[in-house]
């Protein structure tokens, strides 16, 4: 049995891979969260719950001894707690910034630091982080969120390379639009982080109400479950890619970016965002 531990699962995009995972006979899946009582009805996939809290290190260090003291090791960590802080670079508080780096990217990188040495030990493991499309580029009003997903793209490619040797895999899952709580809490935090009668104030609603359609949209946005079957290819993979990107959306805009290059992509979203 390979065990598997998911962080984050208590709705969206980790609740759904709980549930697609734990139906799997050769995983032992963990669902974690920071309120186990948010998981009880995980139970009944046949998960089995943790309490897990990516930011408290007495937290992670329990939760991960816990899988060991069963297994041996964790054998897939699949990164997948986050959240979007957005709001203009300027008038983000800072406190803000900093909380969102603690979920995102540090919290991520701490759980891994403690998996890797049971890894090693089984000369075998593979992580899955869940990044984003705003891993690969950036819109205005989410630059901190962006740039804590920028860093979990860096963090992994590195990752990659130095685990290589000790049969550990490391990929990344890029999803676009997808239809969960992502989105509420990303436009209220947006509103939370300027100031109303600022120098933002136009670009912080037109913002609000491009992603508001966005996610709305059945185009552009995707249900969690589609993320989930993505992150079970590279859970199950003999050899996992490096990077997964979701949506055909997902997909478009990450090349266009690519090919655009940054002054006209910067004028396509100034058309969008004025």
């Amino acid at each position: 049995m390979t065990a598997v531990l998911i962080t984050g699962t208590s709705s969206g995009i980790g609740r759904a891979t709980v549930a697609r995972l734990a139906r799997r006979p050769d995983l032992t899946v963990y669902a974690t969260a920071r309120r186990v009582d948010a998981l009880a009805d995980l139970a009944d996939t046949g998960a089995r719950l943790l309490p897990l809290d990516v930011t408290d290190e007495a937290s992670m260090r329990a939760a991960v001894e816990a899988v060991e003291a069963a297994h041996g090791q964790v054998d897939v960590l699949v990164n997948n707690a986050g959240y979007g802080e957005y709001g203009p670079i300027e008038e983000t508080p800072m406190q803000r910034v900093r909380a969102q780096f603690e979920t995102n990217v540090f919290g991520l990188a701490r759980l891994t630091q403690l998996v890797l040495p049971g890894m090693r030990r089984a000369g075998r493991g593979r992580i899955v982080n869940v990044s984003s499309m705003g891993g690969r580029l950036v819109f205005p009003g989410g630059g901190y969120y962006h740039a804590s997903k920028y860093a979990v793209e860096a963090v992994s490619d590195a990752l990659r390379q130095e685990t290589r040797p000790f049969g550990i895999d490391v990929a990344v899952i890029e999803p676009g639009l997808i239809r969960t709580g992502f989105g509420a809490v990303a436009a209220s935090s947006l509103g939370a982080g300027a100031d109303p009668a600022g120098p933002y104030h136009r670009m912080v609603a037109a913002v609000d109400a491009a992603m508001a359609k966005s996610y709305r949209s059945r185009l552009l946005a995707a249900p969690p479950e589609a993320v989930a079957r993505t992150i079970e290819r590279a859970v199950v993979a003999r050899r996992p890619r490096t990077r997964y990107l979701v949506t055909a959306a997902a997909w478009a805009m990450v090349h266009t970016r690519r090919l655009f290059g940054a002054r006209l992509f910067d004028a396509v979203n100034r058309l969008q965002f004025r």
